[in-house]
């Protein structure tokens, strides 16, 4: 059994610099288990406390049914694989791999035997006598992968692995550590601040911020109900556009509540299961989130949807290929919509769009819970 066992989990380095607040999380043996936050949110300062680098200012760690907050790196059968490969550059590929096993006084023969069968795995066989000067980036990542390999540890923690790597070569390693965890079956923990590698790779998703952890979910979960304007804006690509509205009794509307931005734009909110009564916030300031992608052209509103119109001005035009990106300006607010190919868009011009009136999502102002989601 390799789960793992986070409670209340800190750091705190001199002067009361809480890195890691009060970390709570049970990671499932065979779980693929992502942490992904902004720089300095104490993801990798939280995988380090793991892995026995960084000693835990308070709380309990255990690996399976053992505490360990107090055991040796190398007495808790972990393998790390850092964002800078960390190979030995006057060794090759091989010696590398056989490094670590060499010092646990491990028999040559079974050596040789792990060494060949993860370099088949990661298709490095015909690297093995190189040194790591003559290999590439990607190459030089499944290197590192195949020294954790040949340790048959019972968690793998990857540390921004891939952040070396050029766009490309990125979409392919992803989905080469996706097999390989399938294919070893082993607890993997990854940290990233690409929330694009988190929401492709991982069974869990822990979304951090400033030490905490502000959600733990799927990555489907975290796209349809954040909890927090954070995770919403975090999780998606373009992030999703927020502005200020106020709430406002509104006859016409299915719950009766409206969100007002001017005289011009008024979005019903509508029917949800476990709805808060907004009568609480009437009249008052809530923030609405609304993702580019919900946001339409009026010839590409997907049928049988309740929509409301958005007037805006464009001010920029950005197309990539198989759809684009319109940058636009509604009042005093900057948005985005991701729409598909449209010819003759120019910035200035005055535009008509439409938003998915069920895809909104409301934020208290003040502590920016989601109080529609």
């Amino acid at each position: 059994m390799a789960s793992i066992v986070l409670k209340h989990i800190a750091k705190v380095y001199p002067g009361d610099i809480r890195v890691v607040k009060d970390f709570n999380l049970e990671i499932k043996d065979k779980e693929f288990v992502v942490f992904v936050g902004p720089s300095g949110c104490g993801k990798s300062t939280t995988l380090r406390m793991i892995a026995g680098l960084e000693d835990i200012s308070a709380g309990e760690l255990y690996i399976g049914d053992r505490l360990v907050n107090d055991v040796a790196p190398k007495d808790r059968n972990i393998a790390m694989v850092f964002q800078n490969y960390a190979l030995y550059p006057h060794m090759t590929v091989y010696k590398n791999m056989a490094y670590g096993l060499m010092q646990r006084k491990m028999p040559k023969d079974e050596i040789d035997r792990r060494i060949k069968a993860a370099a088949e795995v990661l298709g490095i066989t015909q690297y093995l006598e190189r040194k790591p000067k003559a290999l590439s980036g990607g190459q030089r990542q499944r290197v590192a992968l195949g020294r954790a390999m040949v340790r048959d540890p019972d968690v793998f923690l990857l540390d921004e692995p891939l952040s070396n790597l050029d766009a490309k070569l990125r979409t392919t390693m992803r989905s080469e550590i996706s097999k390989l965890h399938k294919r070893l079956g082993t607890t993997f923990i990854y940290v990233t601040h690409d929330q694009i590698e988190a929401m492709t790779m991982g069974d869990r998703i822990v979304v951090m911020k400033d030490g905490d952890v502000m959600q733990v979910d799927t990555p489907q979960m975290l796209y349809d109900h954040p909890e927090s304007k954070f995770v919403a804006g975090f999780i998606g690509s373009p992030q999703m556009n927020f502005f200020d509205v106020t709430v406002q009794r509104d006859a016409s509307s299915p719950t009766g509540f409206t969100c007002v931005l001017d005289d011009k734009h008024r979005f019903h909110i509508l029917p949800r299961e476990n709805m808060i009564d907004f009568g609480a916030y009437e009249n008052k300031v809530v923030t609405l989130g609304i993702r580019p992608e919900h946001i339409y052209a009026g010839r590409t509103i997907p049928g049988e949807t309740d929509t409301a119109d958005l007037n805006a001005e464009i001010d920029l035009v950005e197309p990539i290929g198989s759809e684009m990106y319109l940058f636009i300006n509604v009042g005093q607010n900057k948005l985005c919509a991701k729409l598909p190919p449209i010819s003759g868009l120019e910035e200035g011009q005055d535009i008509t769009l439409k938003i998915d009136l069920k895809k909104l999502y409301l934020f208290d102002h003040d502590t920016e819970k989601a109080i529609y989601n």
